[in-house]
């Protein structure tokens, strides 16, 4: 059997920027030990699936180590890989998945993710967060993941957590966060139980950022940056309990697996 490899990089508008998604689309799904091992020999932060059934296109991700219930990058890159390659005329595509339904849409270059909001709720920072990042936060919340508040975008830049000590935090990672010098706000995400140190874009922590900073700043519309050593871009808004996350996507690599 041979299957048609993707490589994608999402929220980038160069190559070698942004976060790099492996995309595999199927015509029916593989054993879930033959999708895992794919991720795990692809070793990339995430691979996405997707399979035409009868209710519409389903999408499943995983990363080297598990199959995850969101992802936001690897949703993007596979809506490029729809729209390029698959559907050109198409201007919108709908995903079902572990989420709920997703929807991408397309305006030119930039494709728009419409994601369920995940507001986060302030909580007592527990004294191990603070020993990880090394830094006291100015204020924590938290949803499947920590939410930390820093002092500045030079701050979130410099961060050097220990990824020992944030493997024993409860929670799925840590977004640290800050207002942004030429955006609205930027952030890192360190997901080192998932196998992933520091994420370098991460759609599905902006389902916590963007509710979060549109309450702060007032503002529903809002203009990210992500401060991983790739960087990333992403265009936001929050819309009642969903968010509308935006962003570009380069081709890196098309590639055949053989089974």
């Amino acid at each position: 059997m041979e299957l048609t490899l993707y490589q994608v990089d999402a929220f980038a508008d160069r190559l070698f920027a942004g976060n790099p998604a492996a995309v595999c689309p199927l015509e029916a799904w593989l054993p879930e030990a033959t999708m895992q091992a794919i991720a795990r020999e692809n070793n990339l932060s995430e691979t996405a699936f997707f399979v035409a059934e009868p209710g519409g296109l389903r999408i499943r991700w995983f990363t080297p180590h598990c199959e995850m219930k969101l992802c936001g990058h690897a949703t993007l890159a596979s809506a490029y890989v729809y729209f390029r390659h698959l559907a050109p005329q198409a201007e919108r595509v709908a995903f079902n998945s572990l989420s709920g339904p997703l929807t991408v849409t397309r305006d030119g270059d930039l494709l728009t993710m419409d994601f369920p909001a995940q507001p986060p709720q302030q909580v007592e920072a527990p004294a191990l967060l603070a020993s990880a990042l090394g830094v006291k936060p100015l204020e924590t919340c938290a949803a499947d993941d920590w939410l930390v508040l820093l002092d500045s975008a030079a701050q979130v830049r410099r961060l050097q957590p220990s990824m020992a000590l944030l493997k024993q935090l409860e929670r799925r990672g840590v977004i640290v966060t800050a207002r942004g010098d030429d955006c609205d706000f930027v952030s890192r995400f360190f997901v080192p139980k998932y196998g992933i140190d520091e994420d370098p874009v991460t759609g599905s922590a902006h389902t916590k950022l963007i509710p979060y900073w549109a309450l702060k700043l007032g503002k529903p519309r809002l203009h990210a940056r992500q401060l991983s050593a790739r960087g990333g871009e992403l265009f936001c808004e929050l819309r009642g309990e969903r968010v509308l996350i935006g962003g570009r996507a380069v081709p890196y690599m098309i590639g055949t697996i053989t089974l």
